[in-house]
């Protein structure tokens, strides 16, 4: 276990350096070396750990989805309350660490390519959270479980965005209180009927933009 927060703080320190140096130099214009060299590792440590910088911005958000799919797969009780605890603990996270979301979502505002992969993080939680309750509630109607999901994800996702642009100071509690307020259903066993696919898309994103990403997520599914 300390080898894991270690390895976690060296991670989350090569994170806040680079998400330091794209608002100062911008995303682009910002390379692997400098990014390294403000974190005080090397060329080969930076991608042992990260692929490319795209990962840089969004490596939390890997750690994120790996806990929360162990917190679902140890979960008891009722699934439906097992998916908001989920989402609750990535909303604690997440606010421990609010400067450094805040920073990331300034510099993703600006990126086309990060709003995207910022898109298909945001189906991943979706499709995690949706799996695990197909799983649990084999006779609940799938359309039901995805409406579930796709709220769940978007309620989190609404706080967690006022919250770093600074218009709230929400915590776990509002989420919660939130969370309840979303219908849960458990209505006839899937069987034949077409599966509903939620999408969230930044208002500013050309429509055909939102078309082609469209297009090839769904081949995923």
């Amino acid at each position: 276990m300390p080898h894991d927060l270690n390895e976690t703080a060296r991670r989350l320190t090569v994170v806040d350096q680079a998400l330091r140096l794209f608002a100062e130099k911008g995303y682009e214009a910002t390379t692997v070396d400098e990014i390294a060299e403000a974190a005080g590792i090397s060329r080969r440590t930076f991608f042992r750990q990260f692929r490319s910088k795209e990962d840089v911005v969004f490596a939390d958000h890997e750690s994120q989805l790996q806990q929360a799919r162990a917190y679902l797969d140890a979960a008891q009780g009722d699934p439906w309350d097992a998916v908001c605890e989920a989402v609750v603990e990535v909303f604690e996270r997440f606010t421990q660490w609010r400067e450094l979301a805040a920073r990331r979502y300034r510099v993703v505002r600006q990126v086309p390519a990060l709003r995207e992969r910022e898109i298909v993080t945001v189906f991943r939680y979706e499709r995690l959270f949706t799996d695990f309750l197909r799983s649990r509630l084999p006779g609940a109607s799938d359309l039901a479980l995805v409406q579930f999901t796709a709220a769940v994800t978007a309620t989190h996702n609404y706080l967690l965005r006022r919250m770093v642009r600074g218009e709230s100071d929400a915590g776990a509690a509002d989420l919660r209180s939130a969370l309840a307020g979303i219908p849960r259903g458990t209505g006839a066993a899937r069987g034949g009927e077409d599966e509903l696919v939620v999408a969230v898309f930044p208002r500013s994103m050309p429509s055909r933009q939102v078309a082609d990403l469209l297009t090839r997520r769904l081949d995923t599914l």
